[in-house]
């Protein structure tokens, strides 16, 4: 249930309420906003002889049943777009964040070179895989904490903040002592151990759609994560797997619009896992500002064609300037219609 607590509520009013959910068997947690506190008591159930005694309470403007199977990361529950911060950067905030990078992290120099490419062009953050998930068990599996270590180096040498995926539990606290923003990719959106261990981490989490998720299973996970102590999640659209074959996935652009209505948590794009093709990045790209995402995870490497993963997808550093040019006038429409 959501408990609207008054505008001139105290601290006492709000911490009583949280007491009373407490006995009634729920989690509250409470959200405090611009103008008033919102208490989100999440459990089994909104029964309503809880609903109608919170009614009456002092300090409450309103309570009521939240419909959303989805609870924290519901718009119900918070009106307003989380604005997720990584030091100086803002992801939801109305601007439009770049992430950039190679697929995987093949050795120093190969990072390096694209990390000052992208970095040069605009992007803010760089990607780059340390672990790599592969369908088959005889190709690259990545530079494990050696490449972790270079992505690190990276971010000192070009102010770049830093995402690379997460595959278990087991590699949580290593990932975050390297990274400020950890992925969980699309085969582990379900890895409900995984979720709950992130959310013991104060660090931003990136959840990326699973190859055949629902929008309501999608929004789940991300409550696994909420639930359990973290709320900086965003949610990344990568393609889904349809009976299409001319594209490695299917981009859904019709869920960023979608998950704008039900969350309030920020939406990314990935084209080059949605479409397999580099010749597709970058007018999805485009699109991508157009339907309200709030940023963009690209691969870039120097030489796709000698890249030890995702090669036929991965723009060249030329090809990312060129991408990063053609966006500036949407960003900036977008911006203005926002003002």
């Amino acid at each position: 249930m959501i408990v609207a607590m008054q505008a001139d509520a105290t601290e006492e009013q709000i911490n009583h309420i949280c007491d009373r959910i407490r006995e009634f068997g729920y989690a509250p947690h409470v959200i405090r906003g611009t103008e008033r506190t919102v208490i989100a008591a999440v459990g089994p159930g909104d029964k309503k002889e809880h609903i109608e005694q919170l009614k009456s309470a002092d300090g409450v403007e309103n309570a009521f049943p939240i419909l959303q199977p989805f609870k924290l990361v519901s718009k119900e529950v918070k009106k307003q777009k989380s604005a997720i911060r990584v030091d100086e950067i803002t992801i939801g905030d109305g601007g439009f964040v770049v992430m950039a990078g190679p697929c995987s992290v093949e050795g120093y120099e190969q990072l390096m070179t694209t990390a000052k490419a992208v970095a040069a062009s605009g992007a803010q953050i760089l990607r780059g895989g340390a672990y790599k998930p592969r369908t088959s068990p005889y190709d690259f599996q990545g530079l494990a904490e050696e490449g972790l270590k270079l992505l690190a180096e990276a971010r000192r040498q070009t102010g770049l903040k830093v995402i690379t995926e997460v595959l278990d539990t087991e590699g949580v606290e290593l990932v975050a002592e390297y990274a400020d923003i950890l992925q969980v990719g699309a085969r582990n959106m379900q890895n409900f151990a995984l979720l709950k261990k992130l959310g013991e981490v104060q660090k931003p989490i990136m959840l990326k759609r699973g190859l055949s998720a629902t929008i309501k299973e999608f929004l789940l996970s991300a409550e696994y994560i909420v639930t359990h102590g973290n709320p900086n999640v965003m949610l990344c659209e990568r393609g889904i797997r349809t009976f299409e074959t001319a594209t490695r996935n299917t981009l859904d652009l019709a869920a960023v619009p979608l998950l704008n209505e039900l969350t309030h948590l920020p939406v990314i794009i990935d084209p080059s896992h949605a479409t397999g093709k580099r010749s597709l990045v970058r007018p999805l790209a485009k699109a991508a500002v157009a339907v309200g995402a709030d940023g963009l995870m690209t691969e870039v490497h120097p030489f796709p064609e000698l890249a030890w993963s995702d090669g036929p997808q991965s723009l060249r550093p030329e090809e990312f300037a060129r991408m990063m040019h053609e966006l500036q006038p949407y960003i900036n429409l977008r911006q203005n219609e926002m003002n």
